[in-house]
C-alpha cells in the first residue's frame, strides 16, 4: 500500500474502498473481505444508507482501529451548521466510532448556499478531535475559493469524478496550488474506460487487466481512488496494483484519452435534497 501525506500531516492510504450503492445487508461481508485482502481505507457516506454495516465490519475484523482509515460524507438533506453536527453524531451512532478519520461535504449544492455554514460545523468537529481530516467532494473551484476565504482549515482533499475520459485539468492544477489532493471517484467512470483500445493495448502490454492500468495510471499522478465492487475477485484485482509501473510514453497515452466527459452530476447542477 501507498500512502499520501495530508496536508495536516495525517497520512492516507492511496487505494481504498468505496461502498456506493452497497446494500446495508451485504456491505459487511464486501467490507470484510477487503480488509482480509489488504484494503485499509473505506469510504462510505450518509446518503448510501449502509453505516451501520461498515461498522459492524469494523467492528468485528481484529485490525487494530488506528490502522483503518474511515471516510463518511454529510448529505445535501443536512447542510447547515447545526443539522451538520446533527447528521455527524447519527452517521457515528450508526458506525458505532469513536471518531472518523475523515469527514466530507457530499455536495457544495450551490442553490441551497449553505456549504460554507456545513463546512464550518466540519472545522468545530475537527477541531474537538472528533474527525482527523475534513474535505469537500465534488466542489468545483469557485466552491473552493468560498472555503478558502471564509473558512479557517484547508480542505485536505476534494473528491471528484475523476478517470481518463474527465481528467479536471484546471480543477487538479488549482487543488495542487492550495495543497489540497484529488480523491477520484468513479476512477474507472463505471467501466466505460475499460474497453478503450488504448487501455486494452496497455493491458496487454504489461499482462494486467484494464482495470489495474486505469487503477495504476491514478497512482502515479498521486490521486487516491476508491474503485467500488462488491465482487471478491474484482475487489483483490484492484488491490493489486503496487506490483508494476507505466512508464511516461504510457501515462501520456492515457492522458490523451481525455473527453471531459461526465458519468455523473455536474456539481452546479446538483441540488437535490
Amino acid at each position: 500500500m501507498k500512502y499520501e501525506r495530508l496536508n495536516n500531516n495525517v497520512l492516507m492510504p492511496q487505494l481504498g474502498l468505496g461502498v456506493y450503492k452497497v446494500l446495508n445487508e451485504e456491505v459487511t461481508d464486501v467490507v470484510t473481505h477487503a480488509l482480509n485482502v489488504g484494503y485499509r481505507s473505506i469510504d462510505t457516506a450518509q446518503f448510501y444508507e449502509n453505516e451501520d454495516g461498515v461498522g459492524e465490519a469494523i467492528r468485528n475484523s481484529p485490525i487494530p482501529r488506528e490502522d483503518l482509515f474511515i471516510t463518511s460524507k454529510v448529505w445535501n438533506s443536512h447542510h447547515g451548521y447545526d443539522n451538520t453536527l446533527r447528521a455527524f453524531e447519527e452517521s457515528m451512532e450508526k458506525l458505532k466510532l469513536e471518531y472518523l478519520d475523515l469527514y466530507l461535504i457530499h455536495w457544495p449544492t450551490p442553490m441551497y448556499d449553505q456549504y460554507i455554514e456545513t463546512y464550518k460545523a466540519l472545522e468545530k468537529l475537527y477541531h474537538d478531535g472528533r474527525v482527523k481530516a475534513i474535505g469537500v467532494s465534488n466542489f468545483n473551484i469557485e466552491h473552493l475559493e468560498r472555503v478558502l476565504n471564509e473558512c479557517d482549515v484547508t480542505p485536505v482533499l476534494n473528491q471528484v469524478e475523476y478517470h481518463p475520459y474527465l481528467q479536471q485539468d484546471e480543477l487538479k492544477k488549482y487543488c495542487r496550488e492550495h495543497s489540497i489532493l484529488i480523491e477520484a471517484w468513479s476512477p474507472l467512470a463505471r467501466g466505460n474506460v475499460l474497453n478503450d483500445p488504448a487501455i486494452v493495448h496497455l493491458a496487454k502490454k504489461h499482462q494486467k487487466s484494464p482495470a489495474q492500468i486505469v487503477l495504476r495510471w491514478h497512482i502515479q499522478q498521486d490521486s487516491i481512488i476508491i474503485p467500488k465492487s462488491v465482487t471478491p475477485s474484482r475487489i483483490r484485482e484492484n488491490f493489486h496494483i503496487f506490483d508494476f509501473e507505466l512508464s511516461s510514453e504510457d501515462m501520456k497515452k492515457i492522458e490523451k484519452l481525455n473527453r471531459n466527459e461526465r458519468t455523473g452530476r455536474d456539481p452546479n447542477e446538483m441540488n437535490v435534497r
